[in-house]
């Protein structure tokens, strides 16, 4: 039942002096603090870019791309909110400005704004407001928390922040804002200074916006003689200006925050009361963090490693947090080491270092590069009996080997890499062939939730406990449906199917032939979270466990 107008609470999270320093993580554990109290949230996420969807984004250059039930691909942070809060996004939680600005467009081509002349503000500022509303009339959330990606000082954030304070406007009572900034340490100085924020304060107040609560973000916690210099410089209260020192967990934070008062003041600022308890559940997973001793090593070998000379984990951050999740409720502790899959095609690193690792992951990827790395990987980690937990790419891959090395299709490969390849046993999809030859490329992968008919007495039936699944999912190519039979013959199973029995989703081996080899089509990965860890990771922990002894 809908509540009335004015119930509805709206908190703005706005990033200061530089992005990259956790306002992802300081919007994820608002929410989850405030849905401990009792009461209902959502998140939503609004990115400067102008790409429609974060799909077409190099995820190298900008993280993993996220992808919700709907099928709507998005910014990682999407991941953060859903695995903080236990709980699945909606669409219209997710906004770009390519996404609002083609929506005007598309509506004033249409003749929909009725001859009048379009502008950012009224119209664009109206579109953004319309899918606010969307997404609270969706889910009907008490308090809705809005993130607008990058800092104050980017002209790209502008129409966002000029929506946020005609909202203000609309609804002075319902609507507040919070600050996350970093507070720099200088080693040669030794002393935290406050400039940087004071005067990404007094730019935000240039849009017309004064912050009613600073997530002071630094290397160590703020001490209070900086809160009063900041309050004293600024207007805002030293009480609403909170703590968020580096942590060794980002789950670490929700906990932080409350320490500093964060939901008093929030609630206080609404005039609402506190419904239940504190963070119980939560404290327990971060209590599981603290207390594994046991280490488990793992590789992931991936594509998308390398940025320059730097590593750039982020490709794969929701693969490696469920890891984490798992290997946490097992009491082990995960050591995740990345494997740039080109170097095993370069001779750089040898294969052969596989075995110093007790479990072995082929996350998701496109494209031809490192892939002849990451089959020798997978070749070896068959072979060597290590456990092997395939996603997308991953799965593809592992066909291919299997392929090559055990069905006696010698040269079979995907035709992604090889369209002359003699045996294609992983090939486009047939309804993607026309998108592909169109070049409609952006959003018309297979995406999303689709569900999948599990094989009874199989390593995936054992750990989902059920007959039916809904996974998401995000690719173009399947495993080819004319060598499923030669395929089983040489002995891989295919334990999962979609309910026409056409698509393969999960492909494994039995425990008689491996410990653990186990990969799927699809991305169980976004739907791993810390109180509801994804069972095909728990059984991957489990096995790695009992291999290991």
């Amino acid at each position: 039942m809908r509540k009335k107008e004015g119930r509805y609470k709206y908190i703005f999270v706005v990033g200061g002096v530089m992005s990259g320093v956790g306002k992802g993580i300081a919007t994820s554990s608002i929410g989850a603090i405030l849905q401990s109290k009792g009461f209902s949230v959502s998140l939503i996420k609004a990115d400067p870019y102008l790409n429609v969807d974060a799909g077409t984004m190099n995820p190298v250059e900008h993280g993993e791309v996220f992808v919700l039930d709907s099928g709507l691909e998005t910014d990682q942070d999407m991941g953060n909110y859903e695995r903080f809060l236990n709980a699945d996004m909606p669409s219209e939680n997710y906004l770009t400005n390519g996404m609002i600005l083609k929506h005007v467009i598309d509506k004033e081509r249409a003749l929909g704004y009725n001859g009048k002349c379009v502008e950012p503000v009224y119209h664009v500022t109206e579109e953004i407001f319309n899918r606010i509303h969307h997404s609270v009339s969706k889910t009907n959330a008490d308090i809705t928390v809005l993130e607008i990606g990058g800092t104050v000082g980017e002209y790209q954030n502008a129409i966002f922040l000029e929506a946020a304070r005609l909202m203000k406007i609309r609804e002075p009572r319902n609507v507040m804002f919070v600050m996350v900034s970093y507070l720099p340490v200088p080693g040669k100085l030794g002393e935290m200074k406050t400039k940087l924020t004071q005067n990404a304060i007094r730019q935000l107040n240039s849009y017309g916006i004064q912050p009613d609560m600073i997530i002071a973000r630094s290397e160590v916690s703020i001490d209070q003689k900086r809160k009063e210099k900041i309050a004293l410089a600024t207007g805002v209260s030293s009480e609403d200006i909170i703590a968020a020192p580096d942590i060794e967990s980002i789950y670490d934070v929700p906990i932080n925050f409350e320490r500093d008062g964060l939901s008093q003041r929030i609630l206080g600022h609404f005039g609402l009361k506190p419904r239940k308890k504190d963070l119980v559940a939560w404290k327990k997973f971060v209590s599981k963090t603290k207390s594994a001793k046991r280490e488990v090593r793992v590789a992931v070998v991936g594509k998308y490693f390398d940025t320059g000379d730097f590593v750039l984990s982020d490709a794969y951050v929701s693969v490696i947090e469920a890891v984490k999740f798992s290997a946490y409720w097992q009491s082990v502790k995960p050591k995740l080491v990345w494997i740039n899959a080109k170097e095993y095609e370069t001779g750089k690193r040898k294969v052969s270092e596989l075995k110093n690792y007790d479990g072995v992951i082929v996350p998701g990827g496109f494209g031809s590069n490192g892939v002849e790395g990451i089959i020798s990987a997978i070749k070896f980690v068959r072979e060597k009996k290590i456990p092997y937990l395939g996603l997308c790419y991953g799965m593809q891959l592992a066909v291919v080997e299997y392929a090559r090395h055990v069905a006696g299709l010698k040269g079979a490969h995907t035709t992604e890499v090889d369209k002359e390849t003699k045996y294609p046993v992983i090939d486009v999809m047939e309804e993607q062939k026309d998108k592909i030859k169109d070049g409609k490329l952006g959003g018309t992968m297979r995406l999303g939730a689709w569900p999948a008919v599990l094989k009874p007495k199989t390593l995936a039936h054992k750990a989902y406990a059920t007959n039916k699944i809904s996974e998401r999912h995000r690719h173009r190519f399947e495993v080819n449906p004319a060598y499923i039979e030669r395929l089983n013959k040489a002995g891989m199973i295919f334990s999962g199917m979609s309910p026409d029995g056409r698509l393969c989703e999960i492909a494994e081996l039995s425990k008689n032939a491996h410990p653990f080899y186990l990969s799927t089509q699809f991305h169980p990965e976004f739907k791993a979270r810390p109180l509801s860890p994804h069972p095909l990771f728990t059984a991957f922990i489990k096995a790695i466990i009992k291999n290991k002894k």
